[in-house]
């Protein structure tokens, strides 16, 4: 189902970094082929649809950075080396009857503690070379529960988007069921408050709501996070899939 028209206009720092922008926008198109709940006061995501009274999260952009080959991924410690807070995550994928969705392909990719994904760089969207490595991306299949575990490390940022975790969901036979994202709660006393940004810190670091794919909503992709930077972060997220 089609989402919101892309925020055409956003215009941030460098050339580069409005070529990333441009390319992580919401995708105007059909995707290939119960929501969590939450405290946060962020408005509910237009773009989600309601199936069997379940919200099913909803579709966006895989982003300029998508897995080349997932399947050459199963495994569940994702982290390949790389440094940061270790960050425990959790997603349960239920049907559009909200039952859990047994035996679904979860892939997750997402940034490491600087801002940079693997298997891409070199390049105006990205710097640093990392073509010939793979880390932060993985694949694992549901249990009866629809529950995948994955071992990383908590993401970073870069320039015009706020934190995030790529997210793409197939059925046993590998059929596209969605792509999505989802967001970290943010604020005093959130984990992206005492991560900080690492190195880099939070100036300059742009919001849910400010967000060119979050700005519309995100109830709906916003996961639950706790622990902290001495013992490490759980995220669990829940979210319901058109299957």
């Amino acid at each position: 189902m089609e989402r919101k028209n892309f925020l055409k206009s956003l215009m941030i720092g460098a050339a580069s970094s409005t070529v990333i922008m441009e390319a992580c926008k919401k995708e105007s198109g059909t995707t290939p082929a119960a929501g969590n709940t939450s405290t946060s006061s962020a408005s509910a995501t237009s773009g989600s649809t309601s199936v069997s009274g379940c919200n099913v999260v909803p579709t966006e952009t895989e982003g300029p950075f998508p897995t080349k080959a997932p399947a050459s991924y199963v495994r569940s410690d994702i982290t390949d080396g790389r440094t940061g807070y270790k960050l425990t995550v959790n997603i349960t994928v239920n049907n559009s009857s909200c039952n859990a969705l047994a035996n679904a392909l979860v892939d997750i990719w997402h940034c490491d503690a600087e801002g940079n994904y693997s298997e891409y760089g070199g390049s105006g969207m990205q710097s640093t070379n990392y073509t010939t490595v793979h880390f932060l991306r993985g694949r694992q299949t549901t249990n009866s529960n629809g529950l995948v575990t994955f071992t990383s490390i908590f993401p970073g940022w870069y320039s015009g988007r706020a934190t995030h975790i790529h997210v793409h969901v197939y059925n046993s036979a590998g059929t596209s069921l969605k792509v999505t994202q989802i967001a970290f709660p943010e604020g005093t006393g959130t984990a992206i408050a005492a991560v900080n940004g690492y190195k880099k810190g939070l100036t300059g670091y742009t919001s849910n709501a400010s967000d060119n794919v979050f700005s519309d909503g995100y109830s709906l992709e916003l996961a639950t996070v706790t622990g902290n930077t001495t013992d490490g972060f759980v995220l669990n997220m829940v979210m319901a899939v058109p299957a």
